[in-house]
């Protein structure tokens, strides 16, 4: 390991984050500021700029700033405060950021919620949310209306239409609704009262956004003013973004990534962002040369299904020249990046409910983010020893935690400090579940992952697997990222998901594959493959091909149901194969094969 390199790699890190901790220290969560405070700049010299580009609208950023000074003014008529919240339920379009941005110069806290869900899983996040109003989408009303039983407690329901011919029908199916868009045109354009801003804090609640729920119910996680300005000063700083770039949005806005990443990026940057309604692989192109797109954020899943979709025209037409996002799987970062021609991909980890992230800052393929030795110190960041089979942090014989080598993968931690908070979820049960205390020295506090990562010598930060995902057979430790990773690339595999099932009279739990393919699939050949790249023990036992991948409205695959289903053909209708050892190769399970396996007779 050269002292030349680390001391190159350390002057980059300083260089890509230097900005961002200068901006940081202005909007500290103890500091007198909101939101709005950090894009004063961009009001003031850029009023006729467009800022926000939809489908169907667009904003200039003097335009912005009015809307959201009426939908302040809405909120202190309707007796609205500090701390107070309001649901926001719409597709993406640029009203929905000029809402939340006029609720948090009120000090209000919006609770995003997501577009995909109906009836009592939308019902829960309301209920977490603990709000009296929902300002819905006219094109989201029936979701909204099929919620509405199983609340607890009234709910105030104002429409915000999208394209001017959708409030009647939406007032038909909430007959109880009012319209959002005629309360709020009704309100001046002045700014809100000097009292009511200077109370306003860093530390104060700007939104409730949900974890995904692939597991569970979804959670409400707290984000502050403070935290999502440095992860869109981070962002900005990062991709080097300017006034001139032009950033492309296709990630629902009622998530971290697409919400509060990408949008603060463009924002904090005084760049337009392109919103589009939702991700549309034959209009990804198509869309970033008609509006001369520059930048994106994508999800893993995102770059797989463009890298998966035939030519298109404009693929090569575009002027994008940097990308940043989370989840893109080592062996599709090189095609994808040749392919499209993007000069530079900034992979990054961190979690919404998380009090610290790692980014890639200089394209380091595989990678989730770099950072020095200094600086993790500085910060608390550490990668300790997990038990996979009892899911819990090894101890030492001190009672405190252990310290992973470089290579080890172990669970991320992170210090909770004043400055580096937790913010928590609205449900305090589940918010104590993710602090670890006492870990290296009496009363100390750090925020668990719940992520298996590791740290190489140089110190760039590798994703492993979500904790849970990662499972034990023949007493070894199988990543279900890893497998997958493999499986993937198969020709004909188009969506891969693997996971561990139990198998009757055997310790651990044996690997499987959910596969989504084409006609190009060839099981032999699928075989094939995992024999070769695969440890015996990390081979998928079993292979179930569905018609479609179940996601989340942010592509993450959901596992908990095909956890559950296991490999019983008696329940599952899909197609199921095993690997048989007598043959060497996968063939189909039958009822008969799955009573041998379960009474011992078939040795898998």
């Amino acid at each position: 390991m050269s002292i030349f390199g680390d001391l190159h790699r350390t002057s980059g890190y300083l260089a890509a984050f230097g900005p961002v901790l200068l901006k940081a220290a202005r909007f500290l969560p103890d500091k007198p500021v909101e939101y709005s405070d950090a894009l004063t700049e961009h009001f003031q010299r850029r009023p006729d700029r467009p800022v926000l580009i939809g489908e169907s609208s667009r904003m200039t950023w003097g335009e912005l700033d009015h809307h959201a000074n009426r939908v302040a003014n809405w909120a202190l008529e309707q007796g609205l405060s500090r701390g107070d919240v309001v649901a926001l339920m719409m597709e993406n379009r640029p009203e929905y950021i000029a809402t939340w941005l006029g609720l948090s110069r009120v000090g209000i806290v919006s609770a995003l919620l997501n577009t995909n869900l109906t009836g009592d899983r939308l019902a829960h996040c309301i209920r977490e949310a603990d709000t009296a109003h929902c300002i819905v989408g006219s094109e989201l009303a029936s979701g909204l209306a099929s919620a509405l039983p199983s609340l607890d407690a009234p709910l105030a329901q104002l429409i915000a239409d999208r394209d001017g011919d959708g409030a009647a029908e939406a007032r038909g199916i909430l007959p109880d609704a009012s319209s959002f868009d005629e309360a709020r045109d009704r309100q001046p354009e002045a700014a809100v009262p000097d009292p009511i801003r200077a109370a306003r804090r860093g530390a104060d609640g700007l939104f409730l956004i949900y974890t995904s729920g692939t597991t569970g119910l979804p959670k409400a996680a707290r984000m502050s003013h403070s935290k999502a300005i440095v992860m869109g000063v981070s962002a900005s700083s990062i991709q080097k973004l300017t006034p001139a770039d032009r950033v492309y949005d296709c990630l629902p806005l009622y998530h971290s990534a697409g919400g509060v990443m990408a949008v603060g990026a463009a924002l904090n940057s005084g760049a337009a962002l392109v919103i589009a309604r939702r991700f549309s692989a034959k209009r990804f192109w198509s869309d970033c040369v008609q509006h001369d797109v520059t930048a994106f954020q994508y999800i893993g899943e995102l770059c797989r299904y463009l890298l998966n979709s035939p030519a298109h025209p404009d693929e090569n037409r575009h002027r994008i020249r940097v990308a940043i996002g989370n989840g893109l799987r080592p062996e599709v970062w090189g095609p994808f990046q040749d392919r499209f021609g993007i000069g530079k991909i900034n992979e990054f980890y961190g979690a919404t409910e998380g009090n610290a992230a790692v980014l890639n800052f200089d394209g380091t393929v595989g990678s989730v983010g770099y950072m020095p030795a200094f600086m993790r110190q500085l910060q608390g960041v550490q990668i300790v020893q997990f038990d996979v089979d009892s899911e819990e942090i090894v101890r030492g014989a001190d009672g405190r935690v252990v310290p992973c080598a470089a290579g080890e993968p172990g669970e991320l931690l992170v210090k909770i400090t004043e400055t580096q908070r937790f913010e928590g979820y609205t449900n305090e049960e589940a918010t104590k579940k993710k602090i670890l205390r006492d870990a290296f020295e009496d009363g100390d506090a750090y925020f668990r992952s719940g992520d298996l990562l590791k740290i190489d010598e140089r110190g760039y930060f590798y994703f492993v697997d979500r904790i849970g995902d990662t499972f034990r057979w023949k007493g070894e430790n199988v990543s279900t990222n890893e497998v997958a990773e493999v499986v993937s690339v198969v020709s004909g595999v188009e969506e891969a998901n693997v996971y561990g099932v139990e198998v009757a009279g055997a310790d651990g739990r044996a690997g499987m594959a959910a596969l989504v393919t084409t006609d190009a699939f060839d099981l032999d050949a699928f075989g094939r493959k995992v024999e070769q790249e695969l440890a015996a023990y990390a081979r998928p036992l079993f292979v179930r091909l569905l018609p479609q991948m179940e996601i989340t409205g942010t592509f993450k695959h959901r596992k908990v149901d095909l956890v559950t289903d296991g490999f019983d053909p008696k329940s599952v209708e899909d197609p199921i194969y095993y690997r048989d050892p007598e043959k060497g190769g996968y063939v189909p399970l039958d009822a008969l094969a799955f009573d041998r396996i379960a009474q011992g007779e078939i040795r898998i």
